[in-house]
């Protein structure tokens, strides 16, 4: 199966997904912290693609021969992955009246769970004194939980933009 059906099929199974109300959609448009997630999302993925890159060539002797470079590029992605997590919170906050794992956004918030998890246990792995191998496995599954999370807001932002466009077309905005 190729990417593009695992994203029809990804996207037409979050389709029952709560979605926003008319009164939702106003206050997210009117948000701050929709902008400062507009902004702060495209950061996070240029840290992603670094770390990912920088990992990668460690990883196979590539260009790069001090491990530093892994640690530092995976410490710059997990603190930007913590800002957007918390400007999150605000967001949901505001617009849903729950600080996280708020019906409407119970996926999103268990699929940045997991990969803060990952994102975290690099560094509880690295205090206990892991080895390298362990440590570029788990940024690895850092960097892949996040691609997973990522998807899953591209697929929601989608779908929102279908349902704003709905509600537009019935007259509820």
């Amino acid at each position: 199966m190729g990417i593009s059906a695992t994203f029809f099929l990804l996207v037409k199974r979050k389709s029952n997904m709560p979605r926003y109300t008319p009164e939702q959609l106003v206050k997210r448009n009117a948000s701050i912290w929709t902008d400062i997630q507009i902004i702060l999302a495209p950061i996070q993925f240029l840290f992603f693609i670094a770390g990912l890159t920088i990992t990668t060539l460690y990883a196979n002797n590539l260009f790069l021969s001090g491990f530093y470079w892994v640690s530092v590029a995976i410490l710059f992605k997990t603190l930007f992955f913590a800002l957007l997590f918390i400007t999150g919170m605000f967001f949901e906050k505001e617009i849903f009246n729950q600080w996280v794992y708020s019906k409407e956004f119970l996926w999103e918030d268990i699929g940045s769970t997991i990969a803060a998890f990952f994102h975290l246990l690099y560094f509880f792995l690295a205090w206990f004194g892991a080895s390298q191998e362990v440590l570029l496995w788990d940024a690895f599954l850092a960097y892949f939980t996040y691609v997973l999370n990522a998807l899953q807001y591209l697929v929601r932002i989608i779908l929102e933009k279908i349902n704003e466009r709905n509600l537009r077309m019935d007259g509820q905005l």
